[in-house]
């Protein structure tokens, strides 16, 4: 093992970080990095590590500075994948939606909702900005968005639904295309760059010792909270020693246990994928739904498919606004937000909820109270909610404590 530069480094080691990449305010440490985690994916540990390379000595802040160098815009690889947020997903959506039902369209959001627990295999390709590929593969099918120059399909082979989007081409394409599936090509770049957007003077940022990921040398960087109350134990990246781009990444709950998420590639190829990959021609007879369909609510499922997931981040942007406020800083950071009229969560006793929906909820929730009366808080092992009776909710990557405590503080 390379004998690495583990001294401690602050919000300097993101400096020459570009602004897009810092944009995220360090209050929003919790929501962006659980967002991830929560919405979009991880990784099992089924990596073919053959040994820690000996390589050159590197500083947490020149390891930084590789990452943000890195220009890698052509690759190809698998990924192995898995996220263990602890929460009963399965018995969520079989309350929300009757028979457990999806959906009828091809569209992103339905079919990614499926990787924010349990394990699974995806492959994925880029070549520049304006064309992209992921497939999730299963046992006898392959589901696949693609982004080639300005259009945007979802498929899965067998199936007669196909999704469609226009998307503005050029490098900035992904960031103004609001019709294109943000969450879908997610890698450990991604990852990396929401947990370094984070990276201020409450978090330890040095460089662990090296690993072999997919069969590359590679750098580890180890991110963990200054902070005691936070339930991210730490963030582990491996760093492609040759060209900057994250490997894998690991995301830690304090509580220990099995990685929150753990996403990396079994393989990468970073030459240029063959012009072939990215084409696609609706199959004969397919039903084509179009991106504004399910915007305008003209189709049945719109409403549950209009939010992406891997967009909790966007939250930055309501800092300020009338019933968001945001409670501490950096890890334990905690969004405070007032519902409209001052009303709780609906119950059995108001009549609002059946007494068999009524006993699902209290199942998931521990019942609490303190200075701001009473309320229940939902529990991940990452993500904590408090839901007060009086309609208020404070969400964060903290303890159900450090929740409460917020909760007394406010209503002072």
């Amino acid at each position: 093992m390379a004998p690495n530069d583990s001294a401690e480094t602050t919000g300097e080691a993101t400096s020459t970080v570009g602004g897009g990449r810092r944009k995220a305010s360090r209050y929003i440490v919790p929501v962006a990095v659980a967002g991830v985690a929560a919405a979009t994916i991880g990784l099992v540990p089924a990596l073919a590590n053959t040994g820690d390379p000996d390589l050159p000595k590197i500083s947490a802040q020149e390891l930084v500075e590789k990452i943000a160098a890195s220009d890698e815009e052509q690759l190809s690889g698998t990924f192995k994948i898995s996220t263990d947020l602890g929460l009963p997903l399965d018995g969520l959506a079989g309350a929300l939606v009757p028979g457990g039902e999806r959906g009828g369209t091809a569209a992103p959001q339905d079919k990614l909702m499926e990787l924010t627990s349990g394990t699974h295999t995806l492959r994925v390709a880029a070549d520049g900005p304006e064309r992209q590929k992921l497939s999730i593969l299963g046992s006898s099918s392959e589901y696949s968005v693609i982004h080639n120059q300005g259009e945007v399909w979802a498929y899965e082979n067998g199936s007669d639904e196909v999704y469609h989007a226009e998307a503005p081409e050029g490098r900035d394409a992904g960031e103004h295309a609001e019709n294109a599936p943000k969450g879908a090509a997610a890698t450990p770049k991604d990852f990396a760059e929401q947990a370094l957007a984070t990276v201020g003077d409450t978090t330890s940022v040095t460089v662990d010792g090296t690993a072999q990921v997919a069969g590359r040398d590679a750098y580890q960087l180890l991110i963990k909270p200054k902070q005691s109350g936070s339930t991210v134990g730490s963030i582990r990246i491996a760093v492609d020693a040759e060209n900057g781009v994250p490997l894998k990444f690991t995301l830690s709950a304090a509580s220990g246990g099995k990685a929150v998420v753990d996403a990396g590639f079994t393989k990468v190829d970073f030459s240029r994928p063959a012009a072939s990959t990215f084409a696609f021609t609706p199959p004969a007879g397919a039903k084509v739904t179009e991106a504004d369909e399910l915007e305008t609510g003209k189709d049945e499922h719109g409403a549950a498919q209009k939010a992406l997931p891997g967009q909790l981040a966007e939250l930055e942007g309501l800092a300020g606004e009338e019933g968001f406020n945001v409670i501490g800083e950096g890890w334990t950071s905690i969004a405070e937000i007032k519902a409209p009229g001052g009303k709780g969560l609906p119950s059995a006793e108001s009549g609002e909820v059946p007494a068999e929906a009524q006993g699902f909820l209290d199942a998931l929730g521990d019942k609490v109270t303190g200075k701001f009366g009473s309320g229940t808080v939902f529990t991940t092992r990452l993500v904590n909610a408090l839901l007060t009776d009086d309609g208020s909710v404070y969400v964060g990557a903290v303890t159900k404590d450090a929740l409460v405590r917020a909760a007394d503080a406010a209503a002072r």
